[in-house]
């Protein structure tokens, strides 16, 4: 009453404040309702109200912020309602109760003075028959939120009607424990989401009251009390009766007018697409549950839901073992895609444009695939081309170049060897090659085996980058026989193995992208790990990448580009097998990609200071040290080791960088012959890229002259001559001055002419 009637001064009131009281003190007393209808006894009636039907009970979802604070329960008509009544035992889960508006949202005869009448349009005189009876305490109008029809945009009526359940929540516990028997690739998925669901599930209706849909094959007697269960059609069936087996007495069984909830014949998926029990009973038996299931995030209330609950019905286990679960694939604005938008762009145009494999590799390395929500853009599959497609068929393009110069040059077409040899070939690159390759079909698998597709992407990403970046461009001069012909083989046996490896591990990710050949590549089997990975070469090339990397910073913070050469790099490292990587296994790879004459690994042991000498090198060695009674890990403590440059020189002479592991120190003094080798460096540059200017093949044999245009043309000649074997062995033919050009050039078929202008 306090809440009504708020303002306590008003000359309009006719009522005196007794007491305030909380609603909670009301809980339990007894009322007598507005109407008598149903506090008499009903005559031809099947419905029996509790004696507790009309009490005050309390619940948190009435709230004073709307209305009065006080509501009238009516179970048939709100799942609040029916909720509170149930709690509070004011009527019985599952048993019929009296619902006093029929299905044309009528009153029935139970409500004497408004029978037939709809209940809308009988508002104003069921307010005035309140008010005849002395218990009106006002009357007014409020606008509310309420649900309109969405085709006849009239009021609607939330209402009981009788439904067919399954008791899902006897099945709780059974649910849960089936739920944990299951793999799902998402955990927040599988224990938070749809484990929630589960927990709080409650009964299902599986019926509808439609026309179209599977008929409930149920038919039931006038008195509900006999029901019989067959299988059969509804355009056939709804015509049929079924006598009563009690006898004539009780007349007849007619199908129920419901049809099956659609998720119903979804959730039957598993038995009902082999047609269990009627058929192929032992196939069923012998390979369900299903290896796994893969649906949107939504499915987690949908589809998986209702596989679970009918799998626990009726088999007491799960209904798959394993479950992916995709998010949505959004515009790029986060807005749903749509067709009046316009606001992604025409999947054919992806495709053509791009391919359907792009496609695929952009949305299995996205969050969709880790059920979260992607923003598509285009420029993302634009970019799986690129830094994937490009560098993947440039290796093999590569390979495919050199392998008909081997045929040429060798007068034999090219054979790779047996995977068997392969794995022991003694150079260094071929070992680590062949070691990522055994660990990327290892990690495919492992991944594949655990539904992590999304961390295969990724993965696949670093091994190209590693097989164009590392192998192949460090291993070029072996590659097109600069090494020999035994060499040469072995690097481009080792190189076609490793493609032939990575389309197959592939193939699963990229299905459509393949050759013109006959022998698709889908008809080989998936590839094994044959082969032992090396961890130990793997971080040998790990390292040497690290001090590549480091010189190569060094080179871009003093404007030193690559094809100008240098004298000295120092690496300083504790470690001797890590000096012994970057000094002599790998040390021909580190000259030449830094172009630098030598690398000096250093062990700095005796420059630490000696007071603290003690203590850094147990550290590094065993990676703890225990000081003032405290052990320290390598997480504790970091080790790094600081470059003074001598005092006579300057940092344009001599610089150094590092990271927490290792320090590199390179010598940057310019000399005559540090200069010359540069300058035949870049003469055999632009050759090249006249080479490709004028669209000749690498097989493709020229003589190449050259005429310097200004300048001391004699210093440019000797720099040609004391580098003519570099040069000869970069171009694989000799520079020759252009003066022997101006000699009968008829049996030349391809002949390139320089003419450079070199400011020396």
């Amino acid at each position: 009453m306090n809440v009504k009637y708020k303002n306590k001064h008003s000359s309009h009131r006719k009522y005196e404040l007794l007491e305030t009281m909380t609603g909670a003190s009301l809980v339990g007393l007894k009322y007598t309702p507005l109407f008598d209808y149903f506090t008499k006894d009903l005559p031809d009636s099947e419905y029996e109200l509790s004696d507790s039907a009309f009490k005050v009970v309390a619940d948190n979802y009435v709230t004073k912020d709307s209305g009065t604070g006080v509501v009238h329960c009516a179970p048939a008509f709100g799942e609040d309602d029916y909720r509170v009544c149930v709690e509070n035992k004011i009527i019985q889960k599952g048993e019929k109760f009296l619902v006093a508006v029929d299905d044309d949202g009528r009153f029935t005869k139970e409500v004497s003075d408004f029978c037939g009448r709809y209940v809308k349009d009988a508002d104003k005189d069921i307010i005035a028959a309140v008010k005849e009876k002395g218990r009106l305490v006002k009357s007014q109008t409020l606008t509310h939120s309420y649900p309109l029809c969405y085709r006849s945009d009239t009021p609607l009526i939330y209402k009981e009607v009788p439904s067919w359940f399954i008791a899902v929540e006897k099945l709780k516990n059974q649910l849960l424990e089936n739920t944990r028997q299951t793999y799902g690739v998402h955990d927040f998925v599988k224990e938070k989401r749809f484990h929630n669901c589960l927990e709080n599930a409650r009964d299902w209706v599986v019926s509808r009251s439609r026309y179209w849909g599977t008929p409930l094959p149920i038919w039931i007697s006038d008195d509900d009390e006999e029901r019989v269960v067959t299988d059969l059609q509804r355009h056939k069936i709804d015509h049929m009766t079924i006598p009563s087996s009690r006898g004539p007495e009780f007349g007849v069984l007619r199908r129920v007018e419901d049809v099956f909830d659609c998720w119903f014949e979804s959730g039957s998926m598993p038995h009902a697409c082999v047609h269990y029990l009627f058929e192929n009973v032992d196939f069923f038996e012998n390979n369900f549950p299903g290896n796994f299931v893969a649906e949107g995030l939504d499915q987690t209330r949908g589809w998986f839901y209702t596989l679970m609950v009918l799998s626990t019905a009726l088999f007491e286990k799960p209904a798959f073992t394993n479950l992916i679960c995709n998010g949505l694939v959004l515009a790029e604005d986060g807005k749903k895609m749509s067709k009046s938008l316009k606001n992604y762009p025409p999947p054919t145009d992806i495709l053509d444009d791009y391919g359907a494999d792009a496609l695929r590799l952009y949305l299995i390395n996205s969050p969709v695939v880790r059920a979260e929500p992607l923003l598509f853009k285009k420029e993302g599959v634009h970019s799986v081309v690129k830094d994937v497609f490009f560098p993947w068929y440039n290796a093999y393009r590569f390979l495919v170049q050199n392998a008909r110069r081997f045929e040429l040059e060798g007068l034999a077409p090219f054979v790779p060897i047996d995977q068997v040899t392969i794995q022991k070939l003694p150079n260094v690159l071929d070992q680590w090659i062949n070691s990522a390759t055994e660990s990327l079909v290892h990690f495919v698998r492992q991944e594949m085996d655990a539904y992590r597709l999304y961390t295969v992407v990724p993965y696949i990403l670093k091994f190209i980058d590693n097989l164009t970046n590392i192998y192949v461009r460090f291993n070029r001069k072996r590659l097109k026989g600069g090494t020999g012909e035994h060499e040469c083989n072995m690097a481009l046996s080792t190189l076609d193995h490793v493609l032939l490896t990575t389309c197959k591990a592939m193939s699963p990710f990229t299905p459509i992208l393949h050759g013109r050949s006959e022998a698709i590549i889908h008809y080989c089997s998936f590839p094994q790990a044959v082969g032992k990975t090396d961890e130990r070469i793997e971080r040998s090339v790990t390292r040497m990448m690290t001090v590549i990397d480091l010189g190569r910073m060094l080179r871009e913070r003093h404007n030193k580009p690559l094809k100008a050469p240098l004298r000295e790099m120092v690496v300083v490292h504790p470690d001797p097998d890590f000096l012994e990587d970057i000094g002599e296994k790998l040390r021909e790879y580190v000259l030449e990609e830094l172009y630098v004459r030598s690398v000096v690994p250093c062990n700095d042991k005796e420059k630490i200071q000696a007071m603290t000498q003690e203590y850094i090198l147990h550290f590094e060695s065993v990676g703890e040290v225990t000081i003032e009674g405290h052990c320290l890990k390598l997480t504790d403590i970091k080790v790094i080791r600081v470059f003074k440059r001598p005092e006579s020189m300057g940092e344009k002479e001599m610089d150094a960088t590092g990271d927490s592991d290792v320090l590199v120190i390179l010598d940057l003094c310019p000399d005559k012959s540090l200069f010359e080798a540069g300058v035949a460096h870049e003469i055999v540059n632009r050759i090249q890229k006249l080479r490709k200017i004028a669209g000749l093949e690498p097989t493709d044999k020229v003589q190449v002259y050259c005429e310097p245009l200004d300048g001391d043309k004699s210093i440019m000649q000797n720099i040609v001559n004391s580098h003519q074997s570099y040069i000869k062995g970069a171009l694989g033919s000799p520079l020759l001055p252009w003066g022997v050009a101006q000699r009968p050039i008829s049996s030349m078929k391809k002949v390139l002419l320089i003419f450079m202008s070199w400011h020396l």
